[in-house]
């Protein structure tokens, strides 16, 4: 059982509970010596492993040594630890099965012999990744050693994908909240995948860096409207636009292809919320219609069919990547423009309001006094005031977040 579900009432059984984010070490493994020289990169999530406390109940100085091969992800699990609490001290209650409870969500077939582990890291130097190669580009022109990235996209049916994304899909659970498996059987899906690639005594060697699954929904009457589902870059290349990099691969791809209408997202991450908006108004600053000149006019039709045409972009994000960028020529210094900026933004954010006060002033004439009160919840005008700037003054933060980006990157000069 997991270590939430008992009361450690007893001060002697705390030192037998730890931090599975801090227990669980995982590593990209090449060769022997990565064992001991790779450095370690830690778990964000392991509430679908331990429960909402994350942690462990049953061992002293525990490590959980979780090790992927760099190319073909053969996957080992250990456990080590000082000591393992009696089943006296602990009053009848077993210590976690670490093993059974990570194990459940690991391919089958994992190794828990080091030596296994160990001797199976020759065979990655034959890999090579599934799949039709898009996109490839160095990182390191500052002066630092270049990096060669490579992205290829791959479908389930290609022979030996399936059970490699078996592997690869375990890093969700611990780096992606929430997250959860795929049903990959449907032909729809589409898989983007990003390795480091290593020249080493010659021979090219891919280490895994992430990957991101689309779902390919259908659009009335004969289109596509494609929906980022998963997106995941390793910690350790983390930091790098490796992520901004796949995303717009993956832009590039669908794009050329007439019959995609726009391209969604299911249920983002702040995180992606930001990349998206990076690289989206990155994008919209090569429109025509997204000229300053244009975004002083404000928001339009032209803005929105541009951006949905050459860009997929729905109209919402369309809209979200005017008000970034209007935000960029807004002299915040000059009042009278700022104040019309601010109206603007907040006249949209309002919207919603107003719509369900036109509905319930509708509703009114189906319902009786005291019927309608207990449905309406009254807010004061000041109230509303103050709840719009909270959502404006939230809303700029993270535009500016945004400009700074796009400013460090030199595009928007």
């Amino acid at each position: 059982m997991a270590a939430e579900g008992m009361s450690l009432s007893k001060g002697a059984l705390d030192a037998y509970v730890c931090s599975a984010n801090s227990a669980i070490e995982i590593k990209l493994i090449h060769t022997e010596k990565d064992l001991e020289e790779q450095e370690p990169f830690y778990p964000e999530f392991t509430h679908q492993f331990f429960g909402d406390s994350e942690s462990i109940f049953g061992y002293l100085d525990l490590k959980v040594k979780l090790y992927y091969s760099a190319s073909r992800l053969t996957t080992f699990l250990g456990i080590y630890y000082a000591e393992q609490i009696s089943l006296e001290k602990s009053e009848g209650v077993e210590p976690d099965n670490i093993v059974k409870i990570i194990g459940e969500k690991l391919q089958p077939g994992f190794l828990t012999n080091i030596d296994d582990f160990t001797a199976s890291l020759s065979k990655d130097a034959n890999f090579k990744p599934y799949g039709e190669l898009l996109h490839s580009f160095e990182q390191g022109n500052d002066g630092s050693v270049k990096k060669c990235y490579e992205i290829f996209k791959c479908n389930i049916d290609v022979t030996g994908f399936r059970e490699y994304h078996e592997r690869m899909q375990t890093f969700l659970l611990w780096f992606v909240d929430a997250a959860s498996y795929i049903e990959v059987d449907d032909d729809k899906w589409d898989f983007f995948v990003i390795y480091e690639k290593k020249v080493i005594d010659g021979k090219p060697i891919y280490w895994f860096v992430g990957y991101t699954t689309v779902y390919r929904y259908y659009a009335y009457p004969n289109k596509t409207r494609p929906r980022i589902s998963q997106m995941m870059i390793l910690p350790p290349f983390q930091k790098k636009s490796l992520g901004a990099e796949l995303l717009q691969t993956i832009y590039n791809w669908y794009i050329q292809d007439a019959l995609v209408f726009d391209i969604t997202v299911e249920d983002p991450s702040d995180n992606f919320t930001r990349l998206r908006d990076f690289v989206d108004a990155k994008n919209c600053l090569k429109l025509t219609s997204y000229s300053q000149e244009n975004l002083r006019k404000g928001f339009s039709e032209e803005m929105k069919l541009e951006a949905q045409e050459k860009l997929k972009l729905t109209k919402k994000q369309a809209r979200r990547v005017y008000e970034i960028l209007r935000l960029h020529i807004t002299n915040t210094n000059n009042e009278e423009e700022y104040k019309a900026y601010r109206l603007e933004i907040k006249k949209r954010l309002n919207s919603p309001y107003q719509r369900q006060k036109s509905d319930l002033a509708k509703l009114q004439k189906t319902l009786n006094a005291s019927e309608f009160n207990a449905t309406l919840q009254c807010t004061s005008r000041e109230q509303r005031i103050e709840q719009l700037e909270h959502q404006y003054r939230e809303l700029e933060a993270e535009y500016r977040h945004i400009l700074e980006r796009l400013a460090s990157s030199d595009l928007t000069n």
